[in-house]
């Protein structure tokens, strides 16, 4: 839907949308209305408010729901069939002790690190953490030392993977929202992940191991071990090459796409060669995640029965339902934000302040994930809440937009704390207290997401 004449002027519409961001934190936080009904809610209030036409209204909100979910239903629902894939059939075990034995014993809190940055990119955090502690405890208990040493690396490659890099959803729901190119997100995102993880996750985590004793605990999630244990006695467990063939087979296509796209625009290709235009389409994301599904079906799925295969893959869907819905009415929210003229307040009034469009794309998002602690909401609603802003600057580059989804994506990562359910399930599981996970997770949280913003103000200079 195209934008409307907006009925009031630039401080009533500004008005507008910081109570529809208020009452969509009161809604969350206080009155537990889950996250999706009340960004749904939250979306036709702000329609109302705005005088979109009422013939009209239901029409908006159904697009910029619709076009979201077309592009993150998809991406996130493959990514996650991968990870489950990958997470049953041992594969996580096996990558794990491979790059151990590589590194050598003294560098295995460094051999889990690059593990979880590796199998991080299809799988959720909460899930390639509960997948991983049987790993990680069974190395601290190995080599001694506090569980930290071997833990805040790991948990803090997954973190960075989830938070940067897609088709985890919240760079994915991002991109969308502000129209950036997967592949130059992706890129991007792991230029900044990497280099986050190792001075934020992996050098914290030496320093915090050395000065934090916290003893390996006795009890593990038996219920996930459990069911590992059983799905990966029924067939051998995955080679190392394999592993890596299938969490690099998706990376390599999307980035023959993001590169013919640049050769093309350089003149070194045509863009009307079949070849190309086969290429290209191949490395679109979608495409080259339903092809990395399908290999981790056949290679993975070897020596397991059809029915246990498609069971593996059913099961990962359901986790997975919220998110998307939850993504799709962040884009129904900025759509109606781009409909009804708030987006162009919103970009009157930084241009009024000078407030540079990254820097407050971050201060929103850390507000927003400080309040109500969902980093899934919270770049959602600053995406939506920017995208409008975004569509009305003349001469972004795509870099530009990548950059500005990874600075969403660094403020919903700091200051995780009481609110955010990741910071219960580190301290839970490492069998930490309050003070010692605020101490720990908390500040590697922030130094991640910190770190990450510094790069991308960086990378600011050449986009």
């Amino acid at each position: 839907m195209e934008t409307m004449q907006p009925a009031y002027g630039v401080g009533p519409l500004l008005l507008i949308a910081a109570g529809a961001v208020g009452l969509l934190l009161l809604l969350i936080m206080k009155f537990r209305l889950h996250a999706f009904i009340s960004l749904v809610l939250v979306s036709l209030l702000v329609g109302l408010a705005t005088r979109i036409p009422l013939d009209e209204l239901v029409d908006t909100l159904l697009d910029g729901f619709g076009s979201t979910l077309g592009t993150v239903g998809l991406l996130v629902g493959l990514g996650a069939m991968i990870g489950r894939l990958l997470e049953v059939t041992g594969g996580a075990q096996v990558l794990a002790n491979t790059l151990i034995n590589r590194f050598g014993p003294g560098r295995a809190p460094l051999a889990l690190g690059v593990a979880s940055l590796i199998f991080g990119f299809p799988i959720f955090f909460d899930a390639a953490f509960v997948v991983f502690l049987p790993i990680i405890f069974s190395v601290a208990r190995r080599f001694g030392g506090s569980v930290l040493l071997y833990a805040l690396p790991a948990a803090g490659g997954f973190a960075a993977m989830h938070a940067f890099v897609p088709p985890h959803p919240g760079p994915v729901a991002a991109a969308e929202l502000v129209g950036a190119d997967m592949g130059v997100v992706m890129l991007v995102g792991l230029a900044v992940a990497i280099p986050s993880w190792y001075l934020g996750a992996y050098l914290f985590a030496k320093f915090t191991g050395r000065r934090i004793d916290v003893p390996v605990p006795d009890l593990t999630d038996s219920g996930s071990e459990a069911e590992g244990s059983e799905n990966t006695s029924q067939a051998p467990l995955p080679k190392f090459g394999t592993v890596i063939g299938v969490l690099l087979l998706p990376l390599v296509l999307i980035f023959l796409n993001t590169g013919l796209e640049t050769l093309s625009t350089a003149g070194v290709v045509d863009a009307d060669q079949t070849w190309v235009q086969v290429l290209q389409m191949v490395g679109e994301t979608p495409v080259a995640l339903l092809a990395t599904a399908i290999v981790s079906v056949i290679v993975l799925g070897r020596g397991r029965s059809k029915a246990n295969v498609e069971q593996i893959v059913n099961g990962a869907l359901a986790p997975v339902c919220a998110i998307i819905l939850i993504t799709g009415a962040g884009g129904m929210f900025g759509g109606v934000l781009r409909s009804s003229g708030i987006g162009g307040a919103l970009s009157e009034s930084l241009s009024a302040i000078g407030l540079p469009l990254i820097v407050a794309a971050f201060v929103i998002s850390t507000a927003l994930r400080v309040a109500q602690g969902s980093a899934t909401v919270a770049i959602t609603t600053t995406a939506g809440l920017i995208a409008p802003t975004v569509a009305a600057t003349e001469g972004l580059s795509p870099l530009y937009r990548a950059l500005l989804v990874i600075a969403i994506a660094c403020g919903a990562t700091v200051l995780s704390h009481v609110n955010d359910s990741g910071f219960w399930l580190v301290g839970r599981f490492l069998g930490m207290d309050l003070k010692t996970t605020l101490k720990t997770w908390t500040v590697l949280e922030t130094l991640l997401g910190g770190i990450g913003f510094l790069i991308v103000l960086l990378l600011t200079a050449v986009a």
